[in-house]
């Protein structure tokens, strides 16, 4: 008889910009105690949820985060946005709006996990700047 081992994903909606891809990936599996973290890349991600003016890219960015809810089992989600994004080149205030109100449009989905918004800073670091968790 074959043991089969169980493995945990969280997903991270992020920027394609590779500076932002590790930080994150190492923080959500230490936070979480996950194995795997599945990766939906857009430029500027947080902007095009808040803003929601492309139903092809939420379509998009939604059905790919099903597959990885469903498929994967991931309970985690992050909404990352970051320093010197050439997608959304605005200031970290407005960056942090368009997180919260990503993360109120992703809850609206029916996503049944914890859902977090990260900031990577100029240092590439991971900072924790808004939270959603059901129950």
């Amino acid at each position: 008889m074959v043991k089969t081992v169980s493995v945990k994903f969280a997903t991270a909606i992020n920027c394609i910009d590779g500076r932002t891809q590790l930080p994150v990936i190492e923080y959500l599996k230490s936070k979480f105690g996950v194995d795997y973290v599945d990766v939906i890349t857009e430029p500027a991600p947080a902007r095009i949820i808040a803003e929601a003016k492309s139903d092809i890219k939420l379509d998009s960015i939604r059905e790919r985060l099903k597959i990885s809810q469903e498929k994967h089992g991931s309970l985690h989600l992050a909404v990352v946005a970051h320093h010197d994004c050439a997608g959304n080149p605005v200031d970290k205030g407005i960056q942090l709006e368009q997180v919260q109100r990503s993360l109120r449009t992703i809850r609206s989905w029916i996503f049944k996990g914890a859902l977090l918004g990260l900031w990577v800073d100029e240092n590439w670091k991971v900072q924790e700047v808004a939270q959603d968790q059901i129950g």
